[in-house]
């Protein structure tokens, strides 16, 4: 592959430096309490009627799969998730799959292609990791989390057969060795026995963590995916973006058709060195397709994109950012790539439907209204600065207040500079997840960019919610009407602040 693979266009395409390379005292605050919650999440009928002693039940499987070995310690075999497959007759194979890895935007675009592929008028399967609110969300039949009596009925044809390679594992390993099957392997069982058995046209899958190891990796994509890849999670992957590109390049198959996004030049190397290894067809974005164009609109954006096997101008995509034009460029890519081998253009107006419905909560996602709140999983430098850049381009508040909440392994420092550039002030504080970082830690470190005057440390989320709304609301410092509220910091921080104010919807 030449050089001029690697310029920044040839495509009169926008925006690709946007999108990057996935303590103090406490204060007490007299502010106003985050105003009572009207609405939230709703059930459809079908859920309001499921019995209560399946939902107990529920409960209880869902704690037997926690009770597994964390997904962020997963083990690097595909042996035995391979093992259960081959035991229940491979369901991973009754059905094509689309498989996306990447460091950022891979939810986004994986919901993105997911809702596309449905408007086209396919039945499909979608698997995302982890879950805001219900284990259930990580899969999804036809947009939706597959139902609680589904999940029951596919957890009970699964289970036997994890049980037997957790015995097989036993026996064949030193007792101190030995590890069960982890939470992530099992949820991918169930999704892909669930993907069979629905039956689904297409399964559209997220990897958990990586390539060649996650567990998702059992099935093989007819079309791989790569979003953006960056620097996070290097206990697990690696400390350089070589290696973890390379451990991402895992997804691209025998002859796969792959899709990339603007990648850093050596890894976009690798991604090249792997589909000519394995004889995949590699189409980039920037070269083969992109966004020609894109303006701020009232609710999102309005973009056109260059596909593969074709031009879509005047798409209106209902969320805020460069980043997710460019997602939505990569999932567009990644249909083509499917439905036609990247020949065919999709039709138009089917199109610009399935854009227009798209969602991907918890990604600058607005939860509450006076004051406003917004929500963000950003959880990396880069997807934090692709968050800054999304705020000061479609929002316009008069006095923004960090409600920030991080885990032990991130580049929490990295995510402070970018954060403060943005923020008026920050509250720091903690989610319920055990690997969260102490509050006045985090404190200390936000004092050094942000100076003790701008930080107040709450050691509860609740308490730190109401806070940060009170200092949002204070017109004295400049807020009120236009003051707004955003948590970010980790996924969890974006599930918890969703789950105070009501909001349960995916």
């Amino acid at each position: 592959m030449s050089e001029k693979f690697f310029e920044d266009n040839e495509l009169p395409l926008e925006g690709d430096d946007e999108f990057g390379p996935d303590g103090p005292e406490v204060q007490v605050y007299p502010g106003a309490a985050v105003p009572e919650v009207r609405s939230g999440g709703r059930r459809g009928r079908a859920e309001q009627e499921v019995a209560p002693e399946l939902r107990a039940r529920y409960a209880e499987v869902v704690d037997a799969i926690l009770a597994r070995t964390p997904e962020h310690m997963p083990e690097p075999t595909l042996h035995r998730v391979a093992r259960v497959m081959e035991l229940m007759g491979d369901p991973q194979r009754a059905f094509p799959l689309i498989h996306l890895t990447g460091t950022n935007g891979k939810t986004s675009t994986t919901r993105f292609v997911e809702r596309i592929l449905r408007e086209m008028g396919l039945r499909t399967g979608r698997f995302t990791s982890p879950h805001l609110h219900d284990m259930r969300e990580r899969i999804a039949l036809d947009g939706e989390p597959i139902g609680i009596e589904a999940f029951l009925a596919t957890y009970d044809d699964v289970i036997p057969f994890v049980e037997m390679v957790d015995k097989e594992s036993a026996a064949s390993m030193a007792p101190e060795r030995h590890v069960r099957m982890t939470y992530f392997e099992v949820v991918v069982c169930l999704a892909y026995a669930a993907f069979a058995d629905a039956p689904v046209d297409v399964a559209v899958v997220e990897v958990g963590l990586g390539g060649v190891w996650d567990a998702t990796s059992v099935a093989d994509g007819v079309v791989s995916v790569v979003a953006p890849v960056a620097i996070d999670h290097t206990r697990l992957l690696g400390s350089t973006l070589e290696e973890i590109a390379t451990e991402k390049s895992g997804i691209i198959k025998d002859g796969a058709l792959t899709v990339a996004a603007v990648q850093e030049p050596e890894v976009m190397q690798i991604l090249v060195d792997r589909a000519e290894e394995v004889g995949a067809d590699l189409r980039a974005e920037g070269l083969s397709f992109g966004v020609l164009s894109r303006e701020v609109a009232v609710g999102g954006q309005q973009i056109s994109v260059r596909g593969l096997a074709g031009d879509y101008p005047g798409l209106f995509l209902p969320l805020f950012g460069a980043h997710q034009a460019h997602n939505a460029a990569l999932a567009i890519a990644a249909v083509e790539a499917f439905v036609g081998g990247g020949e065919q253009p999709i039709d138009h107006e089917v199109l610009q439907a399935g854009l227009a419905g798209v969602s991907s909560p918890g990604r600058l996602e607005i939860v509450r209204r006076s004051p406003t709140v917004v929500v963000d999983a950003a959880h990396n430098p880069a997807g934090v600065a692709a968050l800054a850049a999304a705020l000061q381009e479609s929002f316009a508040f008069t006095r923004l207040v960090g409600l920030l909440a991080v885990l032990e392994d991130k580049d929490a420092e990295s995510m402070i500079q970018e954060l403060e550039t943005v923020l008026d002030h920050v509250v720091v504080t903690r989610t319920t997840s055990p690997r969260a970082i102490r509050p006045h830690r985090l404190g200390e470190l936000c004092a050094e960019y942000f100076g003790q005057d701008r930080v107040t440390v709450v050691q509860d989320l609740p308490e730190a919610l109401d806070v940060a709304a009170g200092l949002a609301d204070d017109s004295s410092s400049g807020g009120g009407v236009a003051g707004a509220v955003l948590a970010t910091g980790s996924i969890t921080t974006a599930a918890e602040v969703r789950a105070l104010l009501g909001v349960t919807t995916t």
